[in-house]
């Protein structure tokens, strides 16, 4: 319930079209799309995340604050995710993952060399932190 009142915040906000415009590189598109203050939890914000992958895109391996808390939901299309030492896998449409405090995500790619693909991560984090991804090195 909660991913589809997040999904028509976002198109209700940028529109379909803008939702879903897909970058024409090879590196995915992230683009901040609420970043709301929890007035319950002091320091900490809700903050979502539209990650688009064009055709055959990816996203280096990364990690992300100390503090950070991630849910990830696949929107449309097929998202191949590596976290710390698990083995990849393919989530679809509909399916979905997290990340924990201090994980790496090593693998993070469109499974599909000729469709785009979507995730809307959303994160708990310190609300001063302004670098959610951070690249590593494989």
């Amino acid at each position: 319930m909660l991913v589809r009142l997040l999904c028509v915040i976002i198109f209700a906000t940028f529109g379909w079209s803008a939702a879903f415009a897909q970058d024409s590189g090879t590196r995915a598109k992230v683009t901040v799309v609420f970043d709301h203050v929890l007035p319950n939890v002091p320091g900490k914000s809700m903050k979502g995340v539209l990650v688009e992958y064009g055709p055959g895109g990816s996203s280096p391996a990364h990690i992300h604050p100390k503090s950070a808390f991630i849910y990830a939901t696949i929107l449309t299309g097929a998202i191949r995710s590596q976290v710390n030492d698990e083995p990849v896998k393919v989530y679809q449409a509909g399916e979905n993952f997290a990340e924990l405090p201090g994980d790496r995500h090593g693998v993070s790619a469109n499974a599909s060399d000729t469709e785009p693909a979507s995730l809307l991560a959303v994160f708990v984090v310190d609300t001063n932190e302004t670098t959610l991804v951070i690249d590593t090195k494989n």
